[in-house]
Formats: C-alpha cells, sequence, structure tokens
C-alpha cells in the first residue's frame, strides 16, 4: 500500500520557482495544507491548478519545504542510496578517489547534490555528517546504511556532528557520536590536502572540523607567497599558514581569538616544517590586531567566520566585512596582496564587493583584482539554486 503524504498547495503564480527546479519552498508562498505534517515530514507540492510541481520535508520556519525530488516518486531506502552513489560517483569523476595527495573533500552538498539539508565532508576515512533539517535527521540510519553500502572499503567511520546544526524551533535533540566505527588510534584524525599534513578535530572543532571548502585558495596562497611578510587572520587551525610557508614566505603569522585553536595550528605547523622559524602564532580579537601593524606584512588572509547566518543580520554583517576590510587596507604594505572571504550565504558575491568596494575607498588606497574565488569542485552548485555558491573571495592588489 502506498504510503499517504500530507498535499501543499501553492498561492496562484508562486509555482514559477518550483517550475525553473529551484529546491525551496517559502511559507508565504503556500496557500492552503491538506492535513498536519510534522517537522520532517515528506510532503507533495502541487500548484493553484492541481498540478503536482515536487516532493519535499517540511519544516518549520521561512524556508517551509526543502525539495529532494521533482517527480512523483517513493522516498524510499533505494531513492537516498541513489543519490549518494551519485553523489560518489562526481567526487571519483574529479579525482577523489584513492588520491595520494588529499584524502580530505565533502561528499555530498546538501542542494548541490540534491540532498538539502545534508552536509558530508570524508576524511581519510571516517564520514562526518551534519543534517540541518530534521527531515534529514530523521533518516540519518538509513543515510548511515546507505554511506557503507556505496563506499564500502573506503569508509571506517561515520561521526554524527548534528547536536548544533539542527533548527532549534523544532525543539528535536542530537548527540554528536559515532553512528558507525569509532575513532582510529591509528591516526584516522590526520589527513592530507595537497600533500601536506593535517589533524582535524572533528569531535570538538568548528564545522565538520576543519574548512574543507578553501582547499584551493589555500594553494592559490601558496603561489604568491614567496618571500613576503604573512598574516593570517582568524586562522582557525592555520590551513593558509601552511600553504604560504610551503609558498616561500619569509615569515607566516597567524591570529585566532580561540586559543584552541591556536593549539591546533602550532601543532599542525610542527607536523610540516617541524622547527622552523618563520611560523608565529598569537591568540587575540582579530579586529584588536589589525589596529596597528602597520606596513607589517604584504599579503594579508581574511577569511572570518560568517558575520551573517540569517537573512535578518545582512546589514551588521556588511558592516562588518567593510569595517575589517578598511583596517586591512590601511595596514598593509604598499604593493601587497589581500586574500579577503565571506562564507555568509545571505551576502551575495555583489554585496561581498560592494562591502570590500567601499573598505578600499575609505582607505584611499589604489585597488585591484587580481582573481576571484569560490568553492572548490567538491561543493558543486545546482544551476537552479545559486544560493549553494556560499563562499566568495578576492585577490587584491593594494598600491
Amino acid at each position: 500500500m502506498a504510503k499517504e503524504f500530507v498535499k501543499v498547495v501553492l498561492k496562484s503564480g508562486k509555482d514559477q520557482s518550483l517550475l525553473r527546479f529551484h529546491p525551496w519552498v517559502f511559507s508565504g508562498a503556500i496557500k492552503e495544507m491538506y492535513g498536519k505534517p510534522a517537522e520532517g515530514d515528506m510532503v507533495k507540492v502541487y500548484s493553484n491548478q492541481d498540478r503536482f510541481l515536487a516532493m519535499g520535508h517540511y519544516q518549520i520556519g521561512s524556508i517551509a519545504i526543502r525539495i529532494v525530488s521533482f517527480e512523483d516518486v517513493e522516498p524510499d531506502y533505494d531513492f537516498w542510496k541513489s543519490k549518494i552513489e551519485s553523489a560518489w560517483n562526481l567526487r571519483k569523476k574529479i579525482g577523489f578517489e584513492n588520491n595520494p595527495e588529499t584524502n580530505v573533500f565533502r561528499l555530498i552538498h546538501a542542494e548541490g547534490d540534491g540532498m538539502p539539508g545534508l552536509i558530508v565532508d570524508f576524511y581519510n576515512g571516517t564520514a562526518v555528517m551534519q543534517t540541518h533539517s530534521i527531515g534529514m535527521h530523521l533518516i540519518r540510519e538509513e543515510l548511515v546504511k546507505a554511506l557503507q553500502e556505496v563506499m564500502g572499503d573506503h569508509l571506517k567511520a561515520i561521526y554524527n556532528k548534528s547536536e548544533k546544526t539542527l533548527p532549534f524551533k523544532a525543539q528535536v535533540k542530537s548527540e554528536d557520536g559515532y553512528l558507525f566505527g569509532g575513532p582510529d588510534v591509528s591516526g584516522a584524525h590526520e589527513v592530507l590536502e595537497h600533500g601536506l599534513r593535517f589533524k582535524v578535530d572533528w569531535e570538538n572543532g568548528q564545522k565538520t572540523g576543519f574548512f574543507v571548502d578553501q582547499r584551493e585558495n589555500r594553494k592559490l596562497v601558496q603561489d604568491f607567497s614567496k618571500g613576503r611578510d604573512v598574516l593570517n587572520m582568524f586562522c582557525y587551525t592555520g590551513g593558509f599558514s601552511f600553504y604560504a610557508m610551503q609558498g616561500g614566505a619569509k615569515s607566516v603569522h597567524s591570529v585566532d581569538a580561540s586559543a584552541t585553536a591556536i593549539e591546533l595550528t602550532d601543532e599542525n605547523v610542527e607536523l610540516n616544517f617541524p622547527g622552523d622559524q618563520r611560523h608565529k602564532s598569537t591568540v587575540i580579537d582579530g579586529f584588536e590586531y589589525l589596529k596597528d601593524i602597520k606596513d607589517t606584512y604584504d599579503l594579508i588572509i581574511l577569511d572570518p567566520p560568517a558575520f551573517a547566518k540569517h537573512r535578518n543580520a545582512l546589514t551588521q554583517a556588511l558592516k562588518g566585512y567593510k569595517r575589517i576590510n578598511t583596517r586591512a587596507f590601511e595596514q598593509i604594505r604598499k604593493g601587497g596582496i589581500l586574500f579577503t572571504f565571506s562564507c555568509s550565504q545571505v551576502v551575495s558575491k555583489e554585496k561581498f564587493r560592494e562591502a570590500v568596494f567601499s573598505a578600499a575607498a575609505i582607505s584611499g588606497r589604489k585597488v585591484r583584482i587580481l582573481h576571484q574565488m569560490s568553492q572548490p569542485v567538491d561543493h558543486p552548485v545546482d544551476i537552479y539554486h545559486p544560493e549553494s555558491e556560499y563562499l566568495k573571495g578576492l585577490v587584491l592588489y593594494v598600491e
């Protein structure tokens, strides 16, 4: 017997985004619901003319439904397994299977892989899973089973790190912990990226433990670092710092407000460059550090945490980006290179650039764009969902 789903009917004209395959339905677009879906339930979406449009997980909030299929199908175990197979096949085709230089990558990128609300990062045999929707949280056991079947011997453990990512309105609690396997005492917490070694703390670290999305941008820093004095602001575990050292930087200073992050940065430096005196780390607030370092550095990396996680924080976020980039423009040496980023999804590429342009104007420096950066290939962007291109970056030459 086929499963019954709550029917959601949209207001007249509100079906256009789904007809263009955008995977979100906003609460304001809903005309009527035939039934009372619980948080995380799968529902069917219809136009005002009773035309089937899509299926997705229902959720309390502005984004009411996250679409998982534009076909009228049964979202059973085989359905989810096929999506994970598709994601893994893409990663294999772009070179992440048995890669001797890099064994950390994003395996599932939410909407970019047709699985809104689910992030899975792969760390040298351990998959770290984050559910950002109740719908994905409720099927976590199916996802774990499918990941094991699809990945086979590549997968040694699955760690669930969703305690802080589930929507708070749902009042559903999730405890972080291993859903399959466990910590590997032989060193699974150490990974390789472009041949450099990193210790990753997925149990206690930010996000899934490492900023997987900056891999190619870190490599670009390496290309610009030779002979330069480098400042890595908001360094977290030091990723950009090691690439700068690899690229022949004269000195590299790593700065973060977290003592734990700096401790891991120092460990990672020692892993790759034991005894190297070029590196120095400091625990201090980033804005404070940027106050009085004029002409100390000729390459500065600004990779702050997301200043805006929600649209209502957008204005303050843009002020934050303008303020911190102004400081960097004022302090950097003539002929310096500034790498500046935003990882806030609600800050568009255009808005971020406007904030940086304003900062340049306030500083009075002549600034040219050398590169425009985004996320790497294992963070694919659904062409119908431009919001999944969340990482923005600029490489700037400052005279």
